[in-house]
């Protein structure tokens, strides 16, 4: 699904002038998440390629992007990380994949986004192979925290529709649960000035 043309250039930009941001507040937590993936590696909206610097040169990156936008600064980023890329511009509700397929899929800051996050989650647990590896890092609801709350519940409407329909009030952790995933996390608070992305979750999501 493609996004508005005006937006979609704003959050390539957008996401591209974060990434180095982005990598210095979750870098080591992304380096323990990535620490052991196989050679081939299918990541769901992978934006402008943050997370390109945490895998090993060489690894075959299977990218499902649906925003143009993103691509060129992508193909950049892998040719710069000596990534094999495989760009993909598709949705992650429905993956151009056999079933119980692929390894490993890794998932940061994305599940928000997705128009139907549940359809993705089930589309990931399709084509994933018995013990593959969902990798995840997102931001979630801020549950009982009063005060990143009251900031979510402000900001949620002009922020779904400035970053082309981030939700920050998902709860993807029960989603996961609710497809079937057996679900390792960590529950977290990033020390950033994006007030209503900081409670986030990480962890692997098992089939």
């Amino acid at each position: 699904m493609k996004g508005n043309p005006v937006r979609g250039r704003i959050n390539a930009v957008v996401l591209r002038g974060l990434d180095n941001y982005g990598g210095r507040l979750l870098g080591p937590r992304k380096r323990e998440l990535f620490a052991d993936l196989p050679p081939t590696v299918v990541e769901i909206g992978p934006g402008t390629g943050a997370n390109l610097r945490f895998y090993k040169p060489g690894t075959r990156l299977v990218a499902i992007e649906p925003n143009p936008y993103m691509h060129g600064p992508l193909k950049a980023e892998a040719r710069r990380r000596d990534i094999e890329l495989d760009l993909r511009a598709e949705g992650a509700e429905r993956m151009d994949f056999p079933n119980a397929s692929v390894d490993a899929v890794v998932s940061t800051l994305v599940l928000c986004s997705v128009p139907d996050p549940v359809a993705a989650i089930r589309e990931i647990g399709r084509i994933l192979r018995p013990g593959g590896r969902l990798i995840f890092l997102e931001h979630v609801r801020a549950g009982d925290h009063a005060g990143y709350s009251a900031v979510q519940r402000l900001v949620a409407r002009p922020w779904k529709w400035l970053f082309e329909g981030c939700d920050v009030g998902r709860d993807t952790e029960t989603m996961l649960r609710a497809c079937g995933f057996e679900v390792e996390v960590d529950r977290y608070r990033m020390a950033s000035v994006l007030l209503p992305i900081n409670p986030q979750i990480a962890g692997v999501a098992r089939r």
